[in-house]
C-alpha cells in the first residue's frame, strides 16, 4: 500500500515507521527533535539509517507528572528559573536513559540497536544534545535529501515520540509537510535550538555502557552480591536501627540478636498484620515480645497457658509495658474484656495449640484477634500438616484474599499442598510421606513464612552474632550427645509386657465411645467420640511406658469406670455428655487424670435407653472389662521395678549425676510422686516434685533453687522431678542435667525441656541429657538398642494409624524416633534448617568493611547480567524477578524451566572475586523469555472456593442461602448492605468454619427469611467486619521486573 500520505496515524499499513523507512533510504541528514527519545524507536529504524551521513538528535528534559505539576505552579508564581545548568541537564538525561533501558524489550534486536547507536556516536555519525529548559515538547522529524534529489527534504510533525509505540503501535496523528517553505522553516528553527543546546553524546554513551544492562563489565561476583542486595534490600540495615527501649530490667543483656528480631518483627507486623516469633527454645522470645510491645502503640493483650501467666505478667512489668495477661482456657472472659476495652496488639504464647480451625476454641480466638496486630509465639508453628500454619495465619489474614505476595488464596494454596499427602499410607509408605512433608514445609517457608516469621537457631546466633556475645563475655554451652539409660526387663517381665501389648490391641474403648454404638448414630458427634477413644488409648500407652506404678493406677481407674458404666447400663438407662471431649486435651497436657475421669463419670447431660444401642455395645463393654482385669492380673505378680532400680543405680555411680543439680521430666504426675517418694530415702528433702497440682510455694522454692536470677537464691534442692508443666517459660539453668524418665514421644518436648537450661547466660560449659529406654537383658549395646527400638515399635503398633497422636502430630517411625531422641542436632533445634543469615551476614560484612564495593553493587542497573562457567548439565539462564514485594527465581535451558528458592539461587550465583566473566551466549534471550513466561504464569491466581470432602462446604451453603433471601422483599437498605458485607466476608474466607457451621445448624429447616437474617446477624460477631491491619496496598503491585540474569556455560 502507498505510504505517501499527508496524515500518518499508525493504522494498518499507515505507520510512521513504514513512512520513515521509505523516506530515509534517500536521506543524507536526519534531524530529530523530541521530548522522548527511546532506544526502542532507534532499533526499529537503524537499518534504514545505514546510508545516512549524519543524525542529529535533540531531546527535551522530561519529567514525571508530579514534577510537571509543581513546575506549572511555580511558573504561575514566577518562582522558577526554567534554565538548567550543564550538570543538571546531564543528570536528568542520565535518569531518563536509565529508566528507559530498565523497561526496554528483552531481545537481540534491542541489544543490536543499542550497540549500533553507541558505535555511530563514537564515529560521530550521531550527535545528541539536550535542550536545557523544560518547555520543549515538540515532535519534529526533518529529512534532508541528497543533492539533486526531488527537493531539499521533508518534515514530519505531530504526536509521535521516537519510541516503538510512537512509531507503530499507538494511534497517533502526524502530518508530512512537503512544501519547501515548511522544510526551510523547520530546519532553521531546529538549527537555532541545536546551537543553544548541551552536547550529551559522550554522557549518553557512558550512561548506556556503565549504568544500564548493556554494561559488559559486571563480574559474576558482583552479580552474586547484587542478588543478595536486591533480595535483602528491605532488611539489610535493620541491624543499624535504633530500638527505643527506655525501660529494661536490671541486668538485662539487651542482645543484638534480640534487638534485630524486634525490628524485623515490627516491619513484618506493620506489613502483614501478624508475625510469628519462632526462635528456637531458649533465645528469649518472651523478652523479644516485651521489647516489641514497647515499639507498638495501643493496648497489649497476652494469651498464654495458665502456668505461664505470672511469668508473662512479670516480664512485661519488668519492661514497664502495660498489659493484660489471660489464660488460654478463658477465651470467653477475654471476649468480654475486649468488648469493654480496645486492644490493638494480641500476643499468643504456644500459638501452635490453635492448629485446628474447626473448633470452638479457634472460633473464639479469631474473634479476639481479628482486626488487631497478632504476634504468635511458637518455636514450632508447623508440627504436622500444612494446615497447621494456615489456621494460625488466618487469625490476621483473609483466607481467600490475603495480602501475602502472590498467595492471594491461602486456602487454595495450602489445600493443594495437603492433597499431595492424600492416598499415602503413613505406615507402609513412611519414607515417601516424610519426603512430601519436608518438601511441603520447605515450600511453605519459601512462599509464605519468609514474609511472616522471625526465626533463628542457636547456631545462627553463635555464627552471626558472635561479636555481641563475646563482648558481653557469654557463650552458649555445648550440648553433649544424649546418653541412653536402658532399663532391662527380665524374661518374666518381658513376657508380661508383650502380653499386655497384645491385649491392649484387642481393647475397643467402648466405655468412652457410647455414641458410636447408637442404632441411629449422631453424625456430628462421631469425631468427638473417636478423638476421645484415641486420647484414652494414648493415655494407656504412655502410662505403660512411664512407670509400672502409674500404669497400674490407670488400670484401676479404667476398671472402676467400666464397672460403673456397665452397672448403669444394667439399670436400663445411660447418661452421656459430649462436652467433656473438648476439655480432654488440656487435662491430658497437665496429666490431670482424676479430672478426666471426673468429667467422664459425672457430667451427665443426655439420657438414653439401652434399646437405643446396638447389641454389640454391651458385648464390647464386658469384653473390654475382661481384658482390663486380665492385664491387672498379669501385673499383680510384678513387684520389682527395673526402671527405678536403674535410675537409683545411675544416681549413685554416674559422676555427672553425682556432682550436679538434676531435673527429671516425666509426663505422669503419679510417676513424679512415685519417684519423689522412692528417692526421699537417699536425698531427704533435697528432692522435690512439681505438677499441675502443686501450689505457688513449691514453685517459688524451685525458682529459688534453679533460677539464677532469683532474688532469694538457695541451694536446698538437688533433684527436681516435674511434669512438662515446667518445660516452658521457666528458667532452671542452675542445673545442667536433664533426665527424660519417660520417652518424650515428640522430639519437640525434649527441645522445650532442654531449653530450660540451655541458656546463653548459664554458668555451665556443657549440658547433659539422659534418656530412658525399655529393653531386654543383654550385654551387647547393639542388641540393647535393637530391643529398645522394638519396644518403641510395640507402643506404635497399639495405636496403628493413630500413632501420630502419641507423637503429638510428629510423623516419625520407631527407628527414626530413637535416632532423633538421641541426636544432639535435634535437641538443640538445629535440625536441617538453612539460614538466610549466612548470606545476609556476608552482605553486611561488605557494607561495613568495603563501602565502595557496596555502593557499586547498590548502583548496578536493573536487568544486570553476567556469564560464567558452571557445573550445569546444559547451558542455562537463571533470572531473578520482582513484582512489588514478591520475589521469584527461575532457571531455563533448552529442555526445561524450573523455579528455584533463595538458597538454590544463591548457591548457583555464588562466585568469588576471581571468577571470570564469560561471553553471554546466543541463546540468552531464548532462555530469558522462558523464565519470563514462567514468572508470568506463576502470578495467575484467582479467589475460588476450596472444595471440601463430601459435597458443598458450609461457606458455599450459607452464601447460596444469603443470595436467595436477598431477593426477598421486606429488607431495609441497611439489611441489604449487611447481607452484602457477609457475602464478602464469606467470599474472602474471614468467618471461621465453626461459626458458619453453627449458623447453618441453627437455620436448619427455617423458611422465614427474616428469621434467617436474624440468626445470621446474631451469630456473626461484629469483630469480623473490621478491616484487618494487614490490608495495605502494594504487596504485589507494580510492574514485573527482571532484576538480574546470569548465563551459565557448561564446564568442559
Amino acid at each position: 500500500m502507498d505510504s505517501d500520505l499527508t496524515f500518518i496515524t499508525n493504522e494498518k499499513d499507515k505507520s510512521l515507521l513504514e513512512r520513515f523507512k521509505v523516506l530515509i533510504k534517500d536521506t543524507r541528514y536526519f534531524d530529530v527533535l523530541v521530548g522522548y527519545f527511546y532506544m526502542s524507536g532507534f532499533y526499529e529504524l537503524y537499518k534504514s539509517l545505514e546510508n545516512t551521513e549524519k543524525i542529529r538528535i535533540l531531546v527535551g528534559i522530561c519529567t514525571d507528572k508530579e514534577t510537571m505539576e509543581n513546575i506549572e505552579k511555580a511558573r504561575l508564581n514566577e518562582q522558577l528559573n526554567l534554565y538548567y545548568s550543564y550538570s543538571e541537564v546531564k543528570e536528568k538525561i542520565n535518569g531518563s536513559i536509565i529508566k528507559e533501558m530498565e523497561y526496554s524489550d528483552d531481545n537481540h534486536n534491542v541489544e543490536e540497536g543499542v550497540s549500533k547507536f553507541v558505535e555511530w556516536v563514537k564515529k560521530g555519525k550521531i550527535e545528541i544534545k539536550a535542550y536545557p529548559t523544560e518547555n520543549i515538547h515538540s515532535k519534529l522529524y526533518i529529512m534532508t535529501f541528497k543533492e539533486n534529489d526531488r527537493d531539499r527534504g521533508r518534515v514530519i510533525t505531530g504526536s509521535s515520540n521516537f519510541t516503538k509505540a510512537g512509531l507503530k503501535e499507538n494511534l497517533e496523528f502526524n502530518v508530512e509537510l512537503k512544501n519547501p517553505s515548511d522544510y526551510e522553516f523547520a530546519i532553521t528553527a531546529f538549527n537555532k535550538l541545536w546551537e543553544n543546546s548541551v552536547d550529551i553524546s559522550q554522557e549518553y554513551i557512558e550512561t548506556i555502557k556503565t549504568r544500564t544492562w548493556v554494561n559488559e563489565s559486571i563480574t559474576p561476583y558482583e552479580l552474586y552480591l547484587k542478588y543478595l542486595y536486591e533480595y535483602f534490600k528491605e532488611t539489610i540495615n535493620i541491624d543499624q536501627e535504633e530500638i527505643n527501649t527506655p525501660d529494661v530490667p536490671h541486668g538485662f543483656m539487651n542482645f543484638e540478636y534480640q534487638r534485630e528480631a524486634v525490628s524485623d518483627a515490627k516491619n513484618k507486623l506493620e506489613e502483614y498484620g501478624g508475625v510469628f516469633l519462632s526462635d528456637v527454645v531458649g533465645l528469649g522470645k518472651t523478652y523479644i515480645s516485651a521489647m516489641l510491645a514497647q515499639q507498638l502503640d495501643g493496648r497489649n493483650l497476652v494469651i498464654c497457658p495458665p502456668i505461664l501467666k505470672d511469668y508473662w505478667e512479670s516480664t512485661f512489668q519488668d519492661f514497664h509495658v502495660p498489659v493484660i495477661v489471660e489464660s488460654l482456657g478463658k477465651l470467653d472472659d477475654i471476649i468480654e474484656i475486649t468488648k469493654k476495652r480496645e486492644y490493638k496488639n494480641v500476643f499468643i504464647d504456644e500459638a501452635h495449640r490453635f492448629r485446628n480451625e474447626s473448633t470452638q476454641t479457634y472460633e473464639k480466638l479469631k474473634q479476639i484477634c481479628w482486626g488487631k496486630r497478632v504476634i504468635l509465639i511458637s518455636a514450632t508453628p508447623q508440627n504436622n500438616t500444612p494446615n497447621d500454619i494456615l489456621s494460625q495465619i488466618k487469625l490476621f489474614q483473609k483466607g481467600r484474599n490475603s495480602t501475602i505476595p502472590n498467595i492471594k488464596n491461602l486456602e487454595k494454596y495450602f489445600n493443594t499442598l495437603q492433597k499431595r499427602l492424600k492416598g499415602i499410607d503413613r505406615l507402609k509408605e513412611f519414607d515417601k510421606y516424610i519426603k512430601i512433608m519436608k518438601d511441603n514445609s520447605k515450600k511453605i517457608r519459601e512462599d509464605v513464612l519468609k514474609y511472616l516469621i522471625v526465626r533463628r537457631t542457636r547456631e545462627d546466633i553463635k555464627k552471626y552474632f558472635s561479636k555481641d556475645l563475646t563482648k558481653k563475655g557469654l557463650k552458649f554451652p555445648d550440648v553433649k550427645t544424649p546418653k541412653r539409660l536402658y532399663y532391662k526387663f527380665d524374661e518374666k517381665t518381658d513376657f508380661i509386657f508383650n502380653e499386655t501389648i497384645n491385649k491392649i490391641k484387642l481393647f475397643k474403648y467402648s466405655r468412652y465411645t457410647p455414641l458410636l454404638y447408637l442404632e441411629n448414630p449422631i453424625q456430628e458427634e462421631e469425631i468427638g467420640q473417636k478423638n476421645l477413644k484415641v486420647f484414652m488409648k494414648v493415655l494407656l500407652v504412655k502410662r505403660l511406658e512411664s512407670s509400672f506404678f502409674a500404669f497400674k493406677n490407670t488400670l484401676d481407674r479404667f476398671i472402676y469406670s467400666y464397672e460403673q458404666f456397665i452397672n448403669m447400663f444394667d439399670k436400663g438407662t445411660i447418661y452421656i455428655s459430649k462436652k467433656y471431649t473438648n476439655k480432654i486435651f488440656d487435662l491430658l497436657e497437665n496429666d490431670n487424670i482424676d479430672e478426666i475421669m471426673k468429667l467422664i463419670e459425672e457430667e451427665k447431660v443426655r439420657k438414653y435407653k439401652i434399646n437405643e444401642f446396638r447389641p454389640e455395645f454391651i458385648e464390647d463393654l464386658n469384653n473390654d472389662l475382661k481384658i482390663l482385669k486380665e492385664i491387672k492380673t498379669l501385673w499383680e505378680d510384678i513387684t520389682t521395678d527395673p526402671k527405678i532400680n536403674e535410675f537409683i543405680h545411675k544416681l549413685s555411680t554416674d559422676k555427672i549425676l553425682k556432682e550436679n543439680k538434676i531435673i527429671v521430666f516425666t509426663e505422669s504426675m503419679e510417676t513424679a510422686e512415685y519417684l519423689e517418694k522412692n528417692l526421699k530415702s537417699m536425698y531427704k528433702d533435697a528432692v522435690i516434685s512439681f505438677s499441675s497440682k502443686s501450689g505457688a510455694p513449691i514453685k517459688e522454692k524451685i525458682i529459688e533453687n534453679f533460677d539464677p536470677k532469683s532474688s532469694k537464691p538457695k541451694d536446698d534442692i538437688k533433684i527436681l522431678i516435674t511434669t512438662d508443666i515446667l518445660s516452658e517459660g521457666v528458667n532452671l539453668h542452675r542445673s545442667n542435667v536433664i533426665i527424660n524418665y519417660d520417652i518424650p514421644w515428640n522430639p519437640v518436648r525434649i527441645i522445650q525441656r532442654v531449653g530450660r537450661i540451655n541458656r546463653v547466660d548459664t554458668q555451665f560449659d556443657k549440658i547433659f541429657i539422659y534418656n530412658f529406654f525399655p529393653t531386654v537383658q543383654s550385654n551387647e549395646e547393639i542388641k540393647l538398642e535393637e530391643a529398645a527400638i522394638g519396644k518403641l515399635q510395640a507402643f506404635h503398633n497399639i495405636l496403628g494409624e493413630d500413632a501420630s497422636y502419641l507423637t503429638e502430630g510428629e510423623e516419625v517411625n520407631s527407628f527414626e524416633l530413637f535416632i532423633r531422641l538421641n541426636s544432639k542436632e535435634v535437641i538443640e533445634g538445629e535440625e536441617s534448617e538453612e539460614s538466610e543469615l549466612k548470606y545476609l551476614s556476608e552482605l553486611r560484612n561488605i557494607r561495613d568493611n568495603n563501602p565502595d564495593l557496596f555502593e557499586k553493587i547498590k548502583r548496578l542497573p536493573k536487568k544486570a547480567r553476567s556469564a560464567k562457567i558452571h557445573s550445569v548439565d546444559k547451558e542455562s539462564v537463571i533470572t531473578f524477578f520482582r513484582k512489588g514485594k514478591l520475589r521469584k527465581m527461575f532457571i531455563s535451558n533448552a529442555e526445561s524451566t524450573k523455579e528455584l528458592d533463595f538458597f538454590q539461587t544463591a548457591e548457583i550465583l555464588k562466585s568469588n572475586k576471581d571468577t571470570k566473566r564469560e561471553k553471554i551466549g546466543q541463546k540468552y534471550y531464548d532462555y530469558l523469555d522462558k523464565n519470563k513466561d514462567a514468572f508470568k504464569s506463576s502470578l495467575v491466581e484467582d479467589i475460588q472456593e476450596v472444595k471440601t470432602k463430601g459435597g458443598k462446604s458450609s461457606d458455599v451453603r450459607l452464601k447460596s442461602l444469603i443470595k436467595a433471601i436477598s431477593k426477598m422483599k421486606g429488607f431495609t437498605e441497611d439489611d441489604e448492605e449487611y447481607l452484602n458485607k457477609v457475602l464478602i466476608l464469606l467470599e474472602e474466607g474471614v468467618i471461621p468454619k465453626q461459626t458458619v457451621k453453627n449458623i447453618i445448624k441453627k437455620i436448619g429447616k427455617e423458611n422465614n427469611y427474616l428469621k434467617i437474617y436474624g440468626i445470621i446477624k446474631k451469630n456473626i460477631p461484629e469483630t469480623f467486619f473490621k478491616t484487618p491491619s494487614s490490608e495495605l496496598p502494594g504487596q504485589t503491585s507494580g510492574p514485573r521486573e527482571v532484576i538480574l540474569s546470569e548465563y551459565l556455560i557448561k564446564e568442559g
